[in-house]
């Protein structure tokens, strides 16, 4: 999985494409960790994400709890494949995604 991070005064953009699942999610993970300080908005843009697993969903949850603590978090870019997995998992409930 590729991560580009684009961060513009407190608004951060990732960028994720690939397989986020057991094996690249600690990948995101400590990228978030490193990222996440100061950040008011975080905008995850998943356009050219393939698929999503539990390990990557509970990731994306952690990211969803620190920014509710510090701000706001945006998923854009879900395409049939990802919005299926949220819509089974009652994740589309949970996140703000446009």
């Amino acid at each position: 999985m590729n991560i580009d991070s684009r961060k513009e005064n407190d608004t951060l953009v990732l960028s994720l494409e690939g397989r986020l699942d057991t094996s690249t999610a600690p990948k995101l993970e400590a990228c978030l960790k490193e990222v996440l300080g100061g950040v008011k908005e975080l905008t995850l843009n998943l356009k050219d994400l393939e698929y999503v697993s539990s390990a990557g969903l509970r990731v994306l949850l952690g990211a969803q709890k620190t920014m509710k603590k510090q701000g706001s978090m945006q998923i854009t870019g879900v395409n049939e494949t990802v919005k299926e997995i949220f819509d089974i998992t009652g994740f589309s409930d949970i996140f703000t995604i446009v």
